[in-house]
């Protein structure tokens, strides 16, 4: 086996040790992984039966034999969807109200510990995210979000500081167009974050001006999602939205000092015009018709 195939099974070693994944009483509460699993994606609002098993990954026989388990515990109760008798719908009782939240004190705490046994915190959890954003890309959402929303306000702060950085002239968004989004809302426009596993990974905003011409406003991806097509998906989910809203001609705008960003652009078959606005940021300037 190669160097690289030895470190990629010390790090699988050294997380399931870790976790306790291979315990039958995971942080010594009486129940494996698996079960606590379950319990754990109750707690945080996976109700439906369906959802749970799609966002575990888990087959419908072993979570049967995991839900019932935890209702003979008297964790849990299964019933009927209401509108729909096909589907169950999982709920906790009190008692699975108080695991639920023993676990999650506990869990707390054995994050915090880690955290806490290296000086470099911060690259710490950066490597976490970048192999958790790796490991889940296909579970990687795009979702339509208020621009004025705490996992789109993440994003925007994570992308002028980037460009604050990046532009030798740093970088101030109330010198540019539609500081506070308010074009990128519905009728006029839309903004979409990417999420993974609850974490805001990406954002573009579509700025309409009420008639059949939009903009591209404010791609960014998270440092960890590169490379994972997502700046690709989030673009052609735009483009899907402004179909939706009648618009048929887009332009964008960029900086030469975003050479990654104008490559993408390219690739997707955006097309170099003349500048359209008097930003004082961009110097490249794009745009793209729309098939219907």
């Amino acid at each position: 086996m190669t160097d690289d195939i030895q470190r990629v099974r010390r790090f699988n070693r050294a997380v399931t040790s870790e976790i306790g994944a291979l315990d039958s009483s995971f942080l010594g509460l009486g129940r494996p992984l698996g079960p606590t699993r379950v319990l754990n994606a109750i707690g945080h609002g996976f109700n439906d039966v369906a959802a749970i098993r799609d966002y575990l990954g888990l087959d419908s026989g072993l979570l049967s034999r995991i839900l019932r388990g935890l209702e003979a515990e008297g964790l849990l109760s299964i019933e009927a969807n209401p509108v729909d008798n096909r589907r169950r719908t999982a709920r906790l009782t009190p008692e699975g109200e108080a695991a639920f939240g023993e676990y999650e004190r506990l869990v707390n705490a054995q994050a915090e510990d880690i955290l806490n046994r290296h000086s470099q915190r911060q690259a710490l959890l950066d490597a976490m995210d970048l192999v958790a954003t790796v490991l889940g890309q296909d579970r990687i959402t795009v979702e339509e979000a208020d621009p004025r929303s705490p996992d789109a306000k993440t994003c925007l702060a994570h992308y002028y500081g980037e460009l604050a950085r990046r532009f030798d002239t740093g970088f101030d968004v109330n010198l540019s167009r539609d500081p506070d989004a308010q074009d990128m809302l519905r009728p006029r426009g839309v903004f979409l974050v990417a999420m993974s596993d609850g974490m805001p990974i990406g954002c573009v905003g579509l700025k309409g001006h009420g008639g059949e011409e939009a903009e591209i406003k404010r791609l960014w991806v998270a440092p960890v999602a590169r490379g994972l097509g997502v700046g690709a998906r989030l673009m052609d989910s735009v483009e899907e939205a402004a179909r939706d809203l009648g618009i048929t001609l887009l332009r964008l705008d960029t900086n030469s000092a975003l050479p990654e960003a104008a490559q993408l652009y390219h690739k997707l078959g955006w097309t170099e015009i003349e500048r359209f606005n008097d930003d004082p940021y961009p110097d490249m300037f794009f745009e793209k018709r729309l098939a219907p």
